[in-house]
Protein backbone atom coordinates (compact mmCIF):
# COMPACT_ATOMS: atom_id res chain seq x y z
CA UNK A 1 0.00 0.00 0.00
CA UNK A 2 2.85 2.37 0.70
CA UNK A 3 4.08 1.81 -2.86
CA UNK A 4 0.75 2.14 -4.62
CA UNK A 5 -0.19 5.52 -3.14
CA UNK A 6 2.78 7.46 -4.55
CA UNK A 7 2.41 5.69 -7.89
CA UNK A 8 -1.27 6.62 -8.07
CA UNK A 9 -0.47 10.17 -7.03
CA UNK A 10 2.17 10.51 -9.74
CA UNK A 11 -0.24 9.08 -12.30
CA UNK A 12 -2.89 11.60 -11.24
CA UNK A 13 -0.42 14.47 -11.53
CA UNK A 14 0.61 13.32 -15.00
CA UNK A 15 -3.02 13.14 -16.11
CA UNK A 16 -3.70 16.58 -14.66
CA UNK A 17 -0.71 17.97 -16.58
CA UNK A 18 -2.00 16.35 -19.77
CA UNK A 19 -5.41 17.96 -19.27
CA UNK A 20 -3.78 21.36 -18.75
CA UNK A 21 -1.65 20.96 -21.88
CA UNK A 22 -4.66 20.00 -23.97
CA UNK A 23 -6.75 22.81 -22.50
CA UNK A 24 -4.04 25.35 -23.33
CA UNK A 25 -3.87 23.99 -26.87
CA UNK A 26 -7.64 24.10 -27.36
CA UNK A 27 -8.05 27.52 -25.75
CA UNK A 28 -5.34 28.74 -28.11
CA UNK A 29 -7.17 27.28 -31.11
CA UNK A 30 -10.77 28.29 -30.43
CA UNK A 31 -10.65 30.52 -27.34
CA UNK A 32 -12.10 29.83 -23.90
CA UNK A 33 -15.72 30.29 -24.93
CA UNK A 34 -15.38 28.01 -27.94
CA UNK A 35 -13.70 25.19 -26.06
CA UNK A 36 -15.67 22.43 -24.39
CA UNK A 37 -14.74 20.15 -21.53
CA UNK A 38 -15.93 17.18 -23.56
CA UNK A 39 -13.47 17.97 -26.37
CA UNK A 40 -10.61 18.35 -23.88
CA UNK A 41 -11.58 15.05 -22.26
CA UNK A 42 -11.61 13.32 -25.65
CA UNK A 43 -8.14 14.64 -26.46
CA UNK A 44 -6.90 13.24 -23.14
CA UNK A 45 -8.54 9.84 -23.63
CA UNK A 46 -10.92 10.49 -20.75
CA UNK A 47 -14.66 10.42 -20.30
CA UNK A 48 -16.38 13.66 -19.45
CA UNK A 49 -16.87 12.38 -15.90
CA UNK A 50 -13.20 11.44 -15.74
CA UNK A 51 -12.15 14.99 -16.54
CA UNK A 52 -14.59 16.39 -13.98
CA UNK A 53 -12.81 14.28 -11.36
CA UNK A 54 -9.75 16.49 -11.85
CA UNK A 55 -11.50 19.77 -12.68
CA UNK A 56 -15.15 19.90 -11.58
CA UNK A 57 -15.95 23.06 -13.58
CA UNK A 58 -14.71 24.78 -16.71
CA UNK A 59 -13.83 27.79 -14.58
CA UNK A 60 -11.63 25.72 -12.27
CA UNK A 61 -9.81 24.39 -15.33
CA UNK A 62 -9.37 27.91 -16.66
CA UNK A 63 -7.77 29.13 -13.44
CA UNK A 64 -5.48 26.10 -13.41
CA UNK A 65 -4.45 26.88 -17.00
CA UNK A 66 -3.60 30.47 -16.09
CA UNK A 67 -1.63 29.39 -13.03
CA UNK A 68 0.17 26.72 -15.04
CA UNK A 69 1.11 29.28 -17.70
CA UNK A 70 2.46 31.57 -15.01
CA UNK A 71 4.54 28.75 -13.53
CA UNK A 72 6.09 27.97 -16.91
CA UNK A 73 6.64 31.63 -17.81
CA UNK A 74 7.96 32.37 -14.32
CA UNK A 75 10.51 29.59 -14.64
CA UNK A 76 11.84 31.28 -17.78
CA UNK A 77 12.38 34.51 -15.86
CA UNK A 78 13.85 32.77 -12.81
CA UNK A 79 16.44 31.17 -15.06
CA UNK A 80 17.43 34.58 -16.41
CA UNK A 81 19.95 35.43 -13.70
CA UNK A 82 20.90 39.10 -14.16
CA UNK A 83 18.50 42.02 -14.22
CA UNK A 84 19.13 42.53 -17.92
CA UNK A 85 18.43 38.84 -18.55
CA UNK A 86 15.12 39.03 -16.69
CA UNK A 87 14.05 42.08 -18.70
CA UNK A 88 15.07 40.30 -21.90
CA UNK A 89 13.05 37.33 -20.72
CA UNK A 90 9.97 39.51 -20.36
CA UNK A 91 10.44 40.71 -23.93
CA UNK A 92 10.80 37.09 -25.02
CA UNK A 93 7.49 36.31 -23.31
CA UNK A 94 5.85 38.91 -25.53
CA UNK A 95 7.26 37.07 -28.55
CA UNK A 96 5.94 33.79 -27.17
CA UNK A 97 2.52 35.33 -26.56
CA UNK A 98 2.33 36.35 -30.20
CA UNK A 99 2.16 32.62 -31.03
CA UNK A 100 -0.79 31.92 -28.69
CA UNK A 101 -3.53 34.48 -29.45
CA UNK A 102 -6.26 32.42 -27.79
CA UNK A 103 -4.49 32.51 -24.44
CA UNK A 104 -3.73 36.25 -24.82
CA UNK A 105 -7.38 37.00 -25.57
CA UNK A 106 -8.49 34.85 -22.67
CA UNK A 107 -6.12 36.60 -20.26
CA UNK A 108 -7.09 40.07 -21.50
CA UNK A 109 -10.83 39.49 -21.11
CA UNK A 110 -10.53 37.78 -17.74
CA UNK A 111 -8.19 40.36 -16.24
CA UNK A 112 -10.73 43.08 -17.00
CA UNK A 113 -13.66 41.04 -15.68
CA UNK A 114 -11.73 40.12 -12.54
CA UNK A 115 -11.44 43.72 -11.38
CA UNK A 116 -14.78 43.03 -9.70
CA UNK A 117 -14.06 41.83 -6.15
CA UNK A 118 -16.69 39.10 -6.36
CA UNK A 119 -15.20 37.57 -9.52
CA UNK A 120 -13.74 34.08 -8.84
CA UNK A 121 -10.46 35.04 -10.52
CA UNK A 122 -10.07 38.33 -8.62
CA UNK A 123 -7.60 37.02 -6.04
CA UNK A 124 -5.57 35.28 -8.76
CA UNK A 125 -5.09 38.47 -10.76
CA UNK A 126 -4.30 40.54 -7.67
CA UNK A 127 -1.52 38.08 -6.79
CA UNK A 128 -0.33 37.88 -10.37
CA UNK A 129 0.13 41.62 -10.79
CA UNK A 130 1.85 41.93 -7.43
CA UNK A 131 4.29 39.18 -8.42
CA UNK A 132 4.89 40.52 -11.94
CA UNK A 133 5.55 44.07 -10.76
CA UNK A 134 7.92 42.80 -8.05
CA UNK A 135 9.82 40.74 -10.64
CA UNK A 136 10.22 43.76 -12.91
CA UNK A 137 11.17 45.99 -9.99
CA UNK A 138 13.90 43.61 -8.80
CA UNK A 139 15.24 43.43 -12.36
CA UNK A 140 15.39 47.21 -12.64
CA UNK A 141 17.07 47.44 -9.23
CA UNK A 142 19.76 45.02 -10.34
CA UNK A 143 20.24 46.88 -13.61
CA UNK A 144 20.69 50.11 -11.64
CA UNK A 145 23.16 48.42 -9.28
CA UNK A 146 25.13 47.25 -12.34
CA UNK A 147 25.32 50.84 -13.60
CA UNK A 148 23.25 50.11 -16.69
CA UNK A 149 20.18 52.24 -15.91
CA UNK A 150 19.99 55.81 -17.19
CA UNK A 151 19.93 58.58 -14.57
CA UNK A 152 16.45 59.75 -13.70
CA UNK A 153 14.73 56.38 -14.24
CA UNK A 154 12.83 55.63 -11.02
CA UNK A 155 12.77 51.88 -10.39
CA UNK A 156 9.27 51.39 -8.97
CA UNK A 157 7.61 53.62 -11.56
CA UNK A 158 9.58 52.02 -14.39
CA UNK A 159 8.51 48.54 -13.28
CA UNK A 160 4.82 49.45 -13.18
CA UNK A 161 5.03 51.27 -16.49
CA UNK A 162 6.68 48.29 -18.14
CA UNK A 163 4.03 45.85 -16.91
CA UNK A 164 1.29 48.25 -18.00
CA UNK A 165 2.92 48.55 -21.42
CA UNK A 166 3.11 44.78 -21.80
CA UNK A 167 -0.58 44.30 -21.08
CA UNK A 168 -1.70 47.37 -23.01
CA UNK A 169 0.18 46.17 -26.07
CA UNK A 170 -1.64 42.85 -25.89
CA UNK A 171 -4.96 44.66 -26.29
CA UNK A 172 -3.65 46.70 -29.21
CA UNK A 173 -2.16 43.56 -30.75
CA UNK A 174 -5.50 41.76 -30.61
CA UNK A 175 -7.33 44.75 -32.08
CA UNK A 176 -4.75 45.15 -34.86
CA UNK A 177 -5.40 41.57 -35.99
CA UNK A 178 -1.97 40.56 -34.66
CA UNK A 179 -0.02 42.93 -36.89
CA UNK A 180 1.65 44.77 -34.00
CA UNK A 181 5.17 43.72 -33.02
CA UNK A 182 4.83 43.67 -29.24
CA UNK A 183 8.37 42.46 -28.57
CA UNK A 184 9.98 45.14 -30.73
CA UNK A 185 8.06 47.93 -28.97
CA UNK A 186 8.95 46.58 -25.53
CA UNK A 187 12.59 46.22 -26.51
CA UNK A 188 12.73 49.81 -27.77
CA UNK A 189 11.12 51.04 -24.56
CA UNK A 190 13.65 49.21 -22.42
CA UNK A 191 16.61 50.22 -24.53
CA UNK A 192 15.72 53.90 -24.07
CA UNK A 193 16.12 53.38 -20.30
CA UNK A 194 19.48 51.61 -20.50
CA UNK A 195 23.06 52.78 -20.92
CA UNK A 196 24.11 49.46 -22.46
CA UNK A 197 22.60 47.25 -25.15
CA UNK A 198 19.76 45.14 -23.77
CA UNK A 199 21.63 42.04 -24.94
CA UNK A 200 24.73 42.98 -22.95
CA UNK A 201 25.81 41.42 -19.67
CA UNK A 202 26.94 43.58 -16.75
CA UNK A 203 30.68 43.75 -16.08
CA UNK A 204 31.94 41.13 -13.65
CA UNK A 205 33.18 42.18 -10.26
Amino acid sequence: MTVEAPRGYAKGRAKRRQILDQAIALFGEVGYRGASLREIATRCGLSHAGLLHHFPTKQSLLLAVLEHRDEVDGARLADGGTGLAVLRGMVDLASLNSTRPGIVELFTVLSAEATAVQHPAHAYFVRRYQTTVRTAERAYEQVRADGALRPGVEVEAAARQFVALMDGLQIQWLLSHRRLDMAAILQAHLQAQLTVPLAAEPPSG
